[in-house]
């Protein structure tokens, strides 16, 4: 497994800096690690994938995993706010933030990945692949 550590800003788009930083280094199956940090605007969609929702208040990130393939993420996040009531679903583009957010994210040797559809989900579906170390 080969490690990557990065910080996000206020400012930053959680999901479009992880697929991103993916993209930019050319990874194909990676997975996070650790994250720990704030956001102020809060976008997910909902068991069900039929409803979103999106608050802007100021939430702590207390999970996030998941996924990213190819540059693709499929993450869940979940946050609390300031009573620490926690809310959390499928990350959303729109996920805004606030003053930090420290991410670990691994990628896997040793594996690949690619997105098919599933006749029975209905969904582009992660797919891994074993492959030879390098």
């Amino acid at each position: 497994m080969r490690i990557y550590c990065l910080r996000l800003v206020n400012g930053d788009d959680l999901k479009e800096k992880i697929e991103g930083f993916c993209k930019e280094k050319g990874l194909d199956t990676v997975v996070i690690l650790s994250s720990v940090g704030c956001i102020k605007h809060f976008k997910v969609r909902l068991a069900k994938a039929i409803d979103y929702l999106e608050i802007a208040d100021h939430f702590e990130i207390i999970a996030l995993n998941g996924t990213i393939s190819n540059g693709e993420a499929h993450l869940h996040i979940g946050a609390s706010d300031d009573k620490g009531h926690c809310l959390g679903g499928h990350l959303m583009n729109g996920c805004i933030i606030d003053t930090t957010c420290e991410l670990v994210l691994g990628e896997l040797k040793g594996y690949s990945s690619i997105r098919e559809y599933d006749e029975k989900t209905g969904y582009d579906e992660i797919v891994f692949k074993e492959v030879q170390d390098e």
